[in-house]
């Protein structure tokens, strides 16, 4: 049995059909349109991690941006923050980013492949790619992890939940509640 090896030439050919298709080692992954908190909580990162930017002028924040760093390994994060010194090197001509932000964010959609593909296996891309920090953001229990790279690999630095506050020694001076990135809404079971 041959197992298909995917680029992203190959996605290229799939529908656009409002779902996202990503590669990580040459395997397709699909993820149906997320849930609206999904999307919210995205938001609201992106907001105060843009707010901080404006200031500092530090670097971009963005929402769902391409990421290639191969052609079996393109991913769309939930929401980036990348220096503009980075920024200057891996956009490309393609409006595609192709080296690792500073910070990757995934937010996690429910079942468990999803869970698996943001909690293992992006967690192994972004640490191999050089990313410095990754937060993992659990929508429905209000919580976010914090990985942060020790030497060649991104380990969980901190569990942080409503009361407590989002800092980080990549960001001087970034600070929000993590209450502030589910406000509005009600925690699931």
């Amino acid at each position: 049995m041959t197992s298909l090896n995917y680029t992203s030439k190959d996605l290229e050919l799939l529908p656009d059909d409002g779902k996202r298709y990503e590669i990580i080692d040459g395997e397709l992954y699909m993820s149906k349109q997320p849930h609206w908190h999904h999307q919210f909580a995205g938001l609201r990162i992106s907001m105060f991690l843009q707010m901080w930017s404006d200031q500092t002028k530090a670097g971009l924040a963005n929402y769902a941006p391409g990421l290639i760093f191969d052609d079996d390994e393109d991913v769309v994060p939930d929401v980036v923050w990348i220096s503009r010194q980075r920024l200057a090197t891996a956009l490309r001509s393609d409006g595609k980013l192709h080296d690792a932000p500073e910070l990757a964010v995934e937010i996690l959609s429910p079942g468990s492949t999803n869970e698996r593909r943001d909690r293992e296996l992006k967690l192994k891309l972004y640490s191999r790619r050089g990313v410095l920090e990754y937060w993992v953001v659990d929508w429905q229990k209000h919580r976010l992890e914090v990985y942060r790279r020790l030497e060649t690999t991104l380990s969980l630095a901190a569990t942080l939940y409503e009361t407590d506050p989002l800092v980080s020694p990549l960001l001087p001076g970034f600070r929000c509640q993590i209450s502030q990135l589910f406000d509005g809404m009600e925690p699931l079971a």
